[in-house]
């Protein structure tokens, strides 16, 4: 029998590299999607989405990843379809609308699955509190892909608590969503080296096999990723005591892009001038065959993240599934990936309580930008360059460390990462979500959990909720319309056109569906119909016909009978 299955929420942003930028988010994405064709046991793959082509998109990469079993589609405003799958899986922190928009179908239809990325943005921090005071229920799991991810949800949850606690004294909080800790993978075989690629590199950049090369793919910003500073000061403590040894040249090649141009001079001349010795290489990580000939012609992969962005660090793990050792900063989610027998852990320090209050405070008042919180925050984050230094050196000059190193992180990789491993804990993350559920349902509904109108949803109500005071009146539903002369009017098909409705590709109805109704009203000569009456005569639904007609009231192609 098949494991538990999910539907996929998908939006392009969180799957599509090529087409929306390379970040770990959207890399993880595309991988997660080509894992769980490859690997998932399931009969069918569902997709929820709000439009057409996202539906498209979808069945696409199905197509590219050579899927053969059913796909099926369904719209994001009609989920109920998505049965007898009953777990979402989202792209991203589990958000609060998703257990909002669950509201008017009741908490048990459906539980919600979702993952961090980066969690330190001011908007993610905000939803986890607002998580607390919407009907997220403990069927729904945020997935964390690192332990200390785990720890930082687990505080921000606390702080939340803490404070509800005191606003609403005696308040019973509901159980906090399912936190279990599941890492991102990787396609093991995609990432194996290609000796002769990683020859012709080294050919072309100049570097002679005896040397040693350092390689890092990585988004190149000190700001949302690693101050290059402390790695060139490292590197260049290494070459002296690699030569000491009888070593080669060491080298150092950065694959990956700079999201501001301001940011390759300021590598480029802090290469030059605080690592002389070195070789610097710099490569297009948005080009995957530069990407593979950077793992294939490196000796050691150097990951020195010092910033707060990071929560997992994907590039170390395909690192390790090339057969590299990893020297790596003792951060986030390095603390899980990288073992002793796999690398190096930097230690790391961040400054102690109350000195960088004012950075949160400052970002959370608009005072600094989020680039600026990151910037400033990582200035004052050490990574051990000596300690850093001696790591890189240590394998430099031991070629036979590094071949233990790199056959012991494959093989870990390939253990604990692929995602033949990792899609497995997946389902059965959702076979608990949905085993949690079918014990809610088979309890019977409760008050918490019983279906609310989508019209009261206190985020977001329906206008007449939230508008009822601005109008003159609510409109009565059984006076009496009648059809305007024709000669005083253009149709509904021509007024679309003229107010430019389509502009917005976001009808209010089907012009012609709308002149059905007006023909009907038509129809009925200057007695006119009702609401009601106009339901009958068309057979259409009511809502339908009350819409239309508060159009055609407004087009002046209806108007009351006196």
């Amino acid at each position: 029998m098949p494991a538990a299955n999910a539907a996929i929420w998908y939006m392009a942003d969180g799957y599509d590299p090529a087409a929306r930028g390379i970040n770990g988010r959207r890399v993880a994405g595309e991988g997660f999607l080509q894992g769980f064709f490859a690997h998932g046991d399931v009969t069918e793959f569902v997709c929820l989405a709000h439009s057409q082509p996202d539906h498209a998109a979808f069945a696409e990469l199905a197509k590219t990843y050579g899927v053969t079993r059913p796909l099926r589609h369904v719209r994001l405003d009609a989920p109920k379809a998505m049965a007898p799958v009953d777990v979402v899986s989202y792209p991203g922190p589990l958000p609060p609308q998703e257990c909002w928009r669950r509201m008017p179908f009741g908490a048990t239809a459906w539980a919600v699955t979702g993952i961090t990325h980066t969690t330190a943005t001011q908007r993610v921090v905000q939803s986890f509190f607002d998580l607390r005071s919407a009907p997220q229920m403990p069927w729904d799991a945020n997935i964390c892909t690192s332990t200390a991810v785990q720890a930082s949800l687990r505080r921000l949850m606390e702080l939340a608590e803490e404070h509800l606690a005191l606003r609403f004294p005696g308040a019973i909080l509901p159980t906090r969503p399912l936190l279990p800790v599941i890492p991102l993978g990787v396609n093991c075989d995609a990432h194996q080296r290609d000796p002769a690629s990683g020859a012709a590199l080294r050919a072309r950049l100049g570097i002679d096999p005896a040397d040693v090369v350092a390689v890092c793919i990585s988004r190149l910003t000190p700001d949302e990723k690693f101050d290059p500073l402390p790695l060139f000061l490292a590197m260049e403590l290494a070459a002296a005591e690699v030569k000491a040894k009888g070593g080669g040249r060491l080298h150092l090649i950065l694959c990956g892009q700079f999201r501001e141009e301001v940011w390759s001079g300021v590598f480029a001349r802090a290469a030059v001038q605080l690592m002389p010795s070195c070789g610097y290489h710099l490569l297009d990580g948005g080009k995957a065959d530069e990407r593979k000939a950077t793992l294939s012609a490196g000796d050691m992969f150097v990951f020195p993240v010092d910033n707060v962005q990071e929560t997992f660090g994907l590039a170390p793990v395909e690192a390790m599934a090339a057969g590299l050792p990893v020297v790596a900063s003792d951060w986030d989610g390095m603390k899980d990936t990288v073992t002793p027998d796999t690398g190096f852990r930097i230690p790391t320090e961040m400054p102690r309580g109350g000195l960088a209050d004012y950075l949160s405070f400052r970002h959370f008042g608009g005072t600094d930008g989020y680039l600026q919180y990151l910037g400033q925050l990582s200035a004052m984050t050490r990574i051990d360059v000596a300690a850093l230094s001696r790591a890189i050196a240590t394998l430099g000059i031991d070629p036979a460390l590094r071949a233990k190193m790199g056959q012991a992180a494959q093989d870990r990789a390939r253990r604990f990462f692929d995602w033949a491993a990792v899609i497995p804990q997946l389902q059965a993350l959702w076979g608990e979500q949905s085993a949690m559920l079918h014990h809610a349902r088979s309890r019977g509904t409760g008050q918490a959990t019983a279906p609310r109108s989508a019209a009261t949803i206190p985020v977001f109500p329906a206008p007449d909720q939230m508008f009822a005071a601005y109008p003159s009146a609510p409109p009565p539903k059984d006076r009496r319309l009648v059809a305007v002369p024709k000669h005083e009017q253009s149709g509904p098909v021509e007024l679309f056109d003229l107010r430019g409705y389509a502009n917005r590709r976001r009808l209010i109805d089907d012009p012609v569906r709308i002149e059905t109704i007006l023909a009907a009203f038509r129809s009925a000569g200057p007695q006119g119909l009702t609401e009601a009456e106009a339901v009958a005569a068309t057979g259409l639904h009511p809502a339908i016909v009350a819409r239309a007609t508060l159009w055609l009231l407004k087009y002046h192609l209806l108007t009351e009978v006196p």
